[in-house]
């Protein structure tokens, strides 16, 4: 049996202890409150980084062959849903090449990225799911789900090709394989390729004259496949 005094000294403990605890969960409870309210100022504050801050070039992909009609039909889109303050060009880089078939020459219009459009657009929502959901185009050109622009330089050397003043020449033939001269004092003697110049667009034949292998420089347009 307690006593009267253990009685009372054990009230006063139960009496004590929640208002101990109470304050001690009234000041867990304000930090965290307190810490949510000053950050939620800046989270919401935050400048948000848009990809569509400023104009750039973007490649989109889609089926080999049906460039023009894809190009034509973003263009279409553009105009008709009101984008052309959010897509400014759309491009299939092309460049003039001269090939030689069956003695006769001719320029032709070849695309330089079959299967690819350039697209030079503000990218948001709207400009995205603008390109992205016209016929024939099959996705961006990027890391995951986010487009990656286009740097300066090659979007420069791009248009540098395609705009050159000198068509590209052709070539369908390889070191080692038979071709036929076609021009010049060598004119339709067979000999075989021995080293292809790029740059300067030339082409070194070992032709048989005199019974020896002869090296002959010709130009590209000069030779063509046996």
């Amino acid at each position: 049996m307690m006593t009267l005094e253990e009685e009372r000294s054990l009230e006063g403990i139960e009496e004590h202890e929640p208002e101990e605890t109470l304050e001690s969960a009234e000041a867990e409870i304000e930090s965290p409150i307190a810490e949510g309210e000053s950050a939620a100022p800046a989270q919401a504050t935050e400048p948000v980084q848009e990809s569509g801050d400023e104009r750039h070039w973007y490649v989109i992909h889609c089926y080999s062959g049906y460039e023009n009609k894809v190009r034509h039909n973003l263009e279409q889109r553009i105009d008709s849903m009101g984008m052309k303050d959010k897509i400014f060009d759309v491009v299939v880089p092309t460049e003039e090449e001269i090939e030689v078939k069956d003695g006769q020459r001719r320029t032709v219009e070849r695309r330089v990225f079959p299967g690819y459009i350039l697209v030079q657009l503000v990218l948001t929502e709207e400009s995205w799911y603008v390109v992205r959901n016209t016929p024939g185009v099959t996705g961006f050109v990027g890391m995951g789900n986010t487009p990656t622009p286009l740097q300066p330089q090659e979007v420069a050397q791009i248009m540098r090709r395609m705009e050159a003043e000198a068509p590209k020449i052709k070539v369908n033939f390889k070191i080692g394989q038979k071709v036929r001269i076609i021009d010049g004092p060598f004119n339709d003697f067979i000999g075989t390729v021995g080293e292809i110049d790029a740059e300067r667009a030339k082409v070194r034949v070992m032709v048989s004259f005199f019974g020896r292998e002869t090296p002959v420089e010709l130009d590209f347009l000069q030779v063509e496949k046996a």
